[in-house]
């Protein structure tokens, strides 16, 4: 599964993307399972509420199914102007 990382998340991992191998049903437990990695993935991931998440380019849920998702992508809410 490729994982997309934008803004300040990126910044804070220090990554654009990644391919992942995971066990995770939902995208809650795959925010666990990265934050069990590293303290750099704790610090990104630390308030959800700060968040958004997309699977295969459309928004949605942390408690949504992974099942068949190919891409998970993490950006901040996105503001107007």
């Amino acid at each position: 599964m490729d994982i997309l990382y934008f803004a300040w998340v990126r910044e804070r991992i220090g990554l654009p993307k990644e391919k992942v191998e995971t066990s995770a049903e939902t995208v809650s437990q795959l925010v666990d399972e990265l934050r069990a990695r590293e303290e750099r993935y704790e610090v990104a991931f630390s308030d959800l509420s700060a968040l958004r998440v997309a699977l295969d380019q459309e928004l949605s849920d942390f408690d949504a199914s992974l099942a068949g998702v190919r891409e998970v992508a993490f950006f901040p809410p996105m503001t107007g102007g």
